[in-house]
């Protein structure tokens, strides 16, 4: 048991059995990319993958962070932190996600004193699949229950967003954050990101003979690097040349007047477009969906991934070769998934058809002797939860 292992890590390093063990999921967005921050809708559903936090609430005033597997694995050191110095832009590495979190509980008034924390991942990191909010959820949740704070999960996302936000400086929207903390198992989450209102769609493709595929490029990427940042800006531009508080309100049925008013700006024009068309690819998809109509998403998804290709232009050649060759070989629909330049792309493909299209994906990888793709069938899990309320007798020093 996976929970119990960590437990037990926990113990040989702090010295005593923790107070329970939280998991966070990372996650896939099914469609609505780079909408989250400019007030739109998305559709992601929890992975199977998690970041596990054994804890222990400490009345000190430190904050002891451990990694098995970020930052040097094992063989990392225990980082130290004196919750009165937890400032943003002081700390660079992996431990600016948790002790972003304890810094934004501490900025909102919640009593956090401190605690021991030792994390393990199964998360890719650098894959688009939301490590990073995994880390910072996990934290938050772990906090939340020991300090008894009895935070709405919608609180709590709010609270990671700001962390990246700020005590990272990742311009990331609420997205990732949301989806790890309220996803069900079985269901995709259609978000309005303006309101943070939820709606838990039923997305059963195995039910229907379908799988959906996960193919890690491992092209890594970071959120915090200057491309994402400015296009969040080309948005906001945008926005303010229009006259509107967000993107979101620009109609779909209006873009090509509102294309018009924005004149030469080439660039803003194609953010705008991008933004816009795709709210209305998460509206249709929810509504194929709730339909029984699974199959019929898979244009919807290739159609994505051209407008992410070639106007927001946040796709790389390695995730179009996963496109172009899913969709050769008989895939259903295919996109990159994530804020891109690297990271991830789905494939929705029959269950028949499953390995023929792994194998063309792998062996075009080959062909253009690229690191060999990590690939994986993604199935709708539960958000963050508690998955240990006491510690186990066996975990020993």
């Amino acid at each position: 048991m996976r929970a119990q292992r960590v437990a037990e890590e926990f113990a040989k390093l702090y010295g005593s059995a923790p107070d329970g063990v939280w998991s966070a999921p990372g996650r896939v967005n099914l469609i609505g990319e780079h909408t989250d921050y400019n007030d739109g809708f998305v559709m992601p559903f929890a992975l199977p993958q998690a970041t596990l936090a054994a804890v222990a609430r400490r009345t000190d005033g430190l904050l002891r962070l451990h990694s098995a597997d970020i930052g040097g694995g094992a063989a990392g050191g225990v980082v130290e932190l004196p919750l009165d110095r937890l400032a943003p832009g002081t700390d660079k590495d992996w431990t600016a996600y948790p002790a972003g979190v304890v810094w934004a509980l501490r900025e909102a008034g919640h009593p956090v004193t401190g605690a021991d924390i030792h994390l393990s991942s199964t998360v890719p990191p650098g894959a688009g699949l939301s490590s990073s909010a995994a880390l910072e959820v996990v934290t938050a949740l772990a906090l939340d229950d020991l300090h008894d704070l009895r935070l709405p999960r919608r609180q709590l996302a709010l609270l990671c967003r700001h962390a990246e936000n700020v005590y990272v400086g990742a311009p990331t929207g609420i997205m990732d954050q949301t989806a790890s903390a309220c996803c069900t198992e079985g269901h995709a989450l259609f978000l309005d990101t303006r309101d943070l209102a939820r709606k838990q769609i039923p997305f059963d493709l195995a039910a229907e003979g379908m799988r959906l595929l996960v193919v890690d490029t491992r092209v890594e990427h970071a959120h915090s690097d200057g491309e994402y940042g400015r296009r969040r800006a080309g948005c906001e531009k945008g926005a303010a040349l229009l006259g509107v508080e967000a993107l979101r309100d620009v109609p779909r049925a209006g873009l090509d007047v509102a294309l018009a008013r924005l004149g030469d700006d080439e660039e803003v024009r194609r953010l705008v477009r991008h933004v816009v068309t795709e709210n209305g690819r998460v509206e249709r998809v929810a509504a194929l969906l709730e339909s029984g109509c699974a199959a019929a998403i898979g244009p919807v998804l290739t159609e994505g991934h051209a407008s992410l290709r070639d106007d927001f232009r946040v796709s790389c050649p390695e995730l179009d070769l996963v496109v172009d060759t899913a969709l050769a070989a008989g895939a259903l629909g295919a996109r990159m998934t994530g804020g891109g330049f690297g990271g991830s792309a789905i494939v929705l493909v029959r269950t028949a058809d499953t390995a023929t299209i792994t194998k063309a994906v792998e062996e075009a990888f080959a062909t253009a002797n690229l690191t060999p793709p990590r690939v994986f069938e993604a199935a709708p899990s539960a958000g963050a939860r508690r998955v240990s309320r006491s510690a186990w007798s066996g975990c020993t020093p």
